[in-house]
């Protein structure tokens, strides 16, 4: 896809491939162009310390690159004895964005362990890992309600991730290795179904940008993210419309 079909609001071909693993209560291969990444979302019966005794579960990410997913191989961090501080950053993205559409409360005092491991990278492993990740927690979540464990899918909304920059002066949705290496300024973009936003992560290199710029670019995302959210519906098919309730169920109860 060249740069000039980017410039109107298109995002890479997406797909969710649900079930993808055998073993885990929720699995799916995100393809987001030439990214891919293997998402999956697995129960455990326990919460952290800090948990203990509420009530209430806990939703928490890791995230690696495997060494070929990129140009060149990269170390296994356990070999380094550590996981890098992007790694950090990014596990730490995941886990937020999935806790805001989830109702801690409802879920139990149970952890849901979501893996995200990218197996070819080509710009956008991060956003792809929140909207892959979205489905497979939905796939768990599932999971524990046919086996009676939940009695409602404990979800709030939708959740998608985008990434947007500004390359050679050109405004570009869902970005690739390439234009994200040469973009002057890059935001990641995390929202929900709902078209509220869960994090908005930006910087500019070299050279600032303006509020109007950063308008543009947060409705670009914006478009895009309603793109992505779309395909996760179409994945869920006859699913969607109990995911949907759900919602709304849980919503009205808030109030």
């Amino acid at each position: 896809m060249s740069t000039e079909e980017k410039v109107k609001d298109q995002i890479r071909p997406m797909n969710f491939q649900r079930n993808f693993l055998k073993h885990p209560e929720g699995s799916v291969l995100v393809t987001a162009g030439d990214t891919k990444v293997i998402c999956t979302a697995s129960v455990e019966e326990e919460v952290p310390g800090f948990l203990k005794g509420t009530g209430q579960g806990w939703v928490t990410a890791e995230y690696a690159l495997l060494p070929r997913s990129t140009d060149v191989r990269t170390q296994r961090e356990s070999t380094r004895g550590r996981a890098s501080g992007r790694t950090y950053e990014i596990q730490r993205l995941i886990g937020r964005s999935l806790r805001s559409v989830v109702c801690l409360s409802e879920l139990g005092e149970r952890t849901i362990y979501i893996d995200c491991d990218v197996i070819q990278a080509d710009g956008g492993t991060r956003t792809a890992s929140i909207s892959g990740s979205y489905v497979a927690l939905l796939d768990a979540l599932f999971c524990l309600k046919r086996k009676e464990a939940i009695q409602v899918l404990p979800v709030k909304d939708f959740l998608g991730a985008v990434s947007v920059g500004i390359v050679e002066g050109e405004h570009l949705l869902d970005l690739n290795f390439q234009e994200d290496y040469t973009a002057s300024v890059d935001l990641n973009v995390v929202m929900t179904g709902s078209e509220e936003f869960v994090e908005i992560q930006g910087t500019a290199e070299g050279e600032t940008f303006s509020r109007q710029e950063l308008d543009s670019l947060l409705a670009l995302a914006q478009k895009g993210i309603k793109e992505i959210i779309a395909t996760q519906k179409e994945s869920f098919g006859p699913d969607a419309a109990e995911i949907e309730e759900a919602i709304e169920q849980n919503l009205n109860f808030e109030k």
